[in-house]
């Protein structure tokens, strides 16, 4: 049994893919919580989507992957909130119609590539066997980044989530901490990219903080349930990529969904739960 454990572990590449995994999904799960507690998990879905065109200038131009992602995707993050303030429609409407274009322009880039492109599907479905040293100092440096700022706001993201008519009448600045909000979540999506990809990221950012919210109703011990939930499906994914040589970030997140089914299952057991 405990050469079963160790064995992956005997390869760098592997080594690499723990910790990344360790920290994207701490990452997702904490803003994740947010996210679900706002009913915003097609923001997610929308941020990582609109990363793509950035992958693809970046990989025509050979800059920077990743910043050409987190370029794109605060973009669209700051662009969700004008369009939906100025045009006076729902989140909902401005998040499809941003989403759809910006997804639209990368499919549309990449088709002027001649020749070969799996690196840029690996973008769309991640690879985080690949990560690198280099890539993990990166994501760390954003993950801290994301961290501290929950950290340091967290009383304020907390009550404009909760109530933002309460947070606007206490002096809250509501419209600068949504923009700060869809900006943390912009930059989750890029450290997360190369370990699940942009296809999949909002499962991560979404699943472990709704098993968690089946768990308890209280929003600290939320997070961290979600946090622990995050590790261990990025922990048993990729065990389970390694010994049965399937997708890794794929893995993760099946492994999240059915843990999500699991807590379900049990919730009757659950005290205070029904």
């Amino acid at each position: 049994m405990l050469d079963l454990l160790l064995a992956p572990l005997e390869f760098g590449f592997m080594q690499r893919a723990v910790v990344g995994g360790l920290l994207v999904g701490a990452v997702c799960a904490l803003i994740g919580t947010y996210v679900v507690l706002r009913g915003l998990a097609f923001v997610g879905d929308a941020l990582s989507h609109a990363a793509f065109p950035g992958v693809v200038i970046a990989y025509l131009l050979h800059a920077n992957i990743y910043l050409g992602a987190l370029l794109f995707a605060l973009i669209t993050a700051l662009g969700i909130g004008l369009v939906s303030r100025r045009a006076r429609m729902s989140y909902d409407a401005a998040i499809g119609i941003l989403f759809a274009g910006a997804f639209a322009l990368g499919v549309v880039l990449m088709s002027t590539i001649r020749g070969y492109t799996v690196d840029l599907f690996g973008f769309l479905f991640g690879n985080i066997l690949a990560i690198s040293g280099r890539d993990l100092w990166l994501m760390a440096g954003l993950g801290g980044l994301v961290m501290l700022t929950i950290a340091l706001c967290y009383k304020e993201l907390l009550l404009v989530s909760f109530d933002p008519t309460v947070a606007a009448a206490m002096g809250y600045p509501v419209q600068g901490l949504n923009y700060l909000f869809l900006g943390l979540i912009a930059v989750t999506i890029v450290l997360s990219i190369q370990a699940v990809g942009i296809i999949l990221v909002v499962a991560l950012l979404v699943t472990p903080p709704s098993t968690a919210y089946l768990l308890t109703e209280r929003f600290r011990p939320m997070m961290l349930w979600s946090v622990a939930l995050a590790a261990l499906a990025s922990i048993l994914g990729l065990y389970l990529s390694f010994y049965l040589n399937v997708a890794s970030g794929a893995s993760i997140v099946l492994v999240s969904t059915c843990l999500f089914f699991v807590v379900l299952a049990c919730r009757r057991a659950i005290p205070g739960k029904r």
